[in-house]
């Protein structure tokens, strides 16, 4: 008689003695009910101004603002990492993470990010209008904040965001780094409650009470998540020790990856003096050209005159939309956004790497050649006010040409259709787009933008020949077929030596 494998599903481990799995299922239960008592218990006694609540509130406000209101480098930390409890922040970091696990096709996990993250931006503005408490008023004030004061904002949605970031991206971690996942998560989330408490803009009450209602917040997403499972039939889970979906490891994990052609260290110094040398030559350029009339020659004087003098309302918009699209602002964003869509397609950080590596070297040598040279601007009016730079050369253009340039020549890599010929256009466009946008709004001479356009032509090259970040795409194919025809190849010779036989 035939036996048939028992098949081992994922998710519970059904060889646990039952009070063991009962105990994983009922501690995050008794947690979160917990935390939705407290903040029930606390609503009704700030909403109540119950005296030695708002006693112990007021006392702790007033004796961390004595402690706190004259150390100005740590009030400057502290409003930095604040920051990280941001609506703004943490709206980026949603999306970001969302867009990830959708161009990995997990459609589900896209989705509770997108509505565990808007819920709690939702709870904050509609709890303090139900509560109305005011802010703290101290002595010494080092903060201001808008708005009522319960529950913390900051402290509702960190815990809430990064908390779904930590249920969801916990099955791409392997072994004890779990456990220190769990840690910062957790850390990050109490700093932030406590960096609000030190600025003065919450009482110890607000923050807890922000703590409360998004461990409930979260635990009640997390449920519904757990109900969807199990109505399309998946086998339950421990969320809190196994993430939301413990079968989507294999494709929140990035590849492994390929053997370097050349050692990390070789290519980092290759890098460095490839930076060195071409930083050199811009600084050398600048200086030749600020020393000399040369760069008149080449309508420094005539070209910013001409442009300023026929300025119109239509051409001053269109130089801003452009001027814009080159800000750092702008730049940043479409290179983060790249780094994120291009990890999520191909699942390898050497693009992503390649693309850091353009930009901050661009940015290096613009911070560190504007202010060597310290050329001052065209002697016209110019449209942007108060920049804090120099002219030479211009951050804007070398920008965009790395950024676009970069993009087009990854994309034609790793894509394999003919619609990648289409980041040829930005590539060339863009960079012309920019640069005329910036000497008509009389921020730059041509050869400031000539100087960024010869960085560009150097560094762009410099950093693909060292990185090579298509060299794993072409490679793989190349490997399995070499594999394949080896194999086949190994076949046919078997059959012609059983023939021979």
């Amino acid at each position: 008689m035939s036996v048939r494998p028992r098949i081992r599903r994922p998710g519970i481990d059904r060889g646990q003695p039952l009070h063991s799995r009962l105990r994983g299922g009922l501690t995050p239960l008794a947690l979160v009910t917990g935390a939705a008592i407290v903040f029930t218990v606390l609503l009704v006694l700030v909403r109540l101004r119950w005296q030695p609540l708002e006693a112990v509130d007021h006392g702790a406000a007033d004796r961390i603002n004595n402690l706190i209101s004259g150390q100005s480098t740590l009030l400057t930390a502290i409003r930095d990492f604040t920051l990280l409890g941001s609506t703004l922040v943490l709206s980026v970091v949603i999306a970001a993470a969302s867009l990830l696990v959708a161009l990995r096709r997990r459609w589900r996990l896209a989705g509770y990010l997108v509505v565990t993250g808007a819920g709690a931006l939702v709870l904050d503005p509609v709890l303090k209008i139900l509560v109305g408490t005011l802010r703290p008023v101290v002595a010494h004030p080092v903060a201001h904040a808008p708005g009522n004061s319960f529950p913390s904002g900051h402290s509702l949605g960190s815990t809430v965001c990064y908390g779904a970031l930590f249920l969801v991206f916990l099955p791409a971690v392997r072994g004890r780094w779990r456990t220190w996942l769990a840690i910062a998560t957790a850390a990050l989330v109490l700093m932030i409650g406590i960096s609000r408490i030190l600025l003065g803009v919450h009482f110890v009450s607000d923050v807890i009470g922000g703590w409360a209602i998004g461990i409930a917040w979260l635990g009640l997403t997390t449920f519904a998540f757990e109900l969807t499972r199990r109505a399309a039939g998946r086998p339950a889970s421990h969320p809190v020790a196994e993430g939301l979906e413990p079968e989507a490891a294999s494709d929140l994990r990035s590849e492994r990856p390929a053997p370097p052609s050349r050692s990390p260290g070789r290519t980092a110094a290759g890098l460095l003096v490839a930076w060195v040398l071409i930083l050199g030559a811009i600084i050398g350029i600048g200086e030749l050209i600020t020393s000399t009339s040369f760069g008149a020659q080449l309508g420094d004087v005539a070209v910013p005159r001409w442009l300023a003098a026929h300025r119109t309302p239509d051409l001053t918009r269109w130089s801003l939309i452009f001027t814009t699209l080159g800000g750092t602002i702008a730049i940043s964003a479409v290179a983060g956004l790249s780094c994120l869509v291009l990890f999520g397609i191909t699942r390898r950080w050497r693009p992503v790497v390649y693309l850091a590596i353009l930009m901050l070297g661009e940015l290096a040598t613009f911070v560190t050649a504007a202010d060597v040279v310290k050329r001052a601007r065209p002697p016209v009016p110019h449209l942007d006010n108060h920049l804090p730079t120099s002219s030479y050369p211009s951050g804007h253009v070398a920008a965009t040409c790395c950024l676009y340039i970069g993009l087009a020549i990854m994309v034609i890599g790793l894509g394999r259709g003919w619609w990648r010929w289409l980041f040829v256009l930005p590539a060339a466009a863009f960079p012309v787009l920019v640069a005329a946008s910036r000497m008509y709004r009389g921020e730059h001479h041509p050869t400031d933008v000539l100087a960024s356009v010869l960085f560009a032509a150097l560094w762009v090259p410099a950093v693909t020949l060292l990185l090579r970040p298509n060299s794993a795409a072409r490679q793989g194919p190349d490997q399995s077929t070499s594999s394949e025809s080896a194999s086949m190849l190994a076949a046919r010779s078997a059959a012609v030596a059983g023939r021979a036989a």
